[in-house]
């Protein structure tokens, strides 16, 4: 796990799984509910990303929201290496309608370590994000969640 004062905090996990197989399903919108790992996520019936531009509604869920929708806007591809996606409020959020993306990226970055295994990281960036919309503790929150999604995804690859 790291983390810097610029607003980015990311997580690894060496999964034995070939890069394309990883990729495959962090391009499928409709596994992220499985694989998320802070309960947040709550399904979409999104298509599979196929590049930069893509955009993928995830129906979503915090306490202090409730139920709301977020448009991920697709803004890194690389095939079997990278997927980037800044989300922008969307249904029953309540700044549902203002197409304001808040500059936070999600990413994930492929690094095949061997044929039949995959260095994956996963990284929170806020640094793009102006200063009153970064998380007060620079993203270090998501640390946890972000381990679990890892997890899960590991798991999920076993499975097949």
């Amino acid at each position: 796990m790291t983390h810097d004062a610029n607003g980015q905090v990311s997580v690894s996990r060496r999964i034995p799984a070939p890069a394309a197989t990883v990729f495959r399903l962090l391009c499928d919108p409709r596994v992220h509910v499985e694989l998320d790992g802070s309960g947040m996520v709550r399904g979409t019936t999104a298509p599979r990303i196929t590049g930069v531009g893509d955009v993928f509604t995830m129906a979503m869920h915090f306490p202090a929201l409730g139920d709301y929708e977020m448009d991920n806007h697709v803004v890194e591809y690389e095939l079997d290496r990278r997927i980037a996606w800044e989300p922008a409020p969307a249904g029953g959020h309540p700044e549902e309608g203002s197409g304001r993306r808040w500059g936070h990226r999600w990413r994930f970055e492929l690094a095949p370590d061997g044929p039949d295994t995959t260095v994956v990281t996963e990284t929170y960036d806020c640094s793009r994000a102006p200063h009153a919309a970064r998380t007060t503790d620079g993203g270090r929150l998501w640390l946890d969640a972000m381990a679990a999604t890892l997890a899960r995804l590991e798991e999920r690859v076993a499975e097949g």
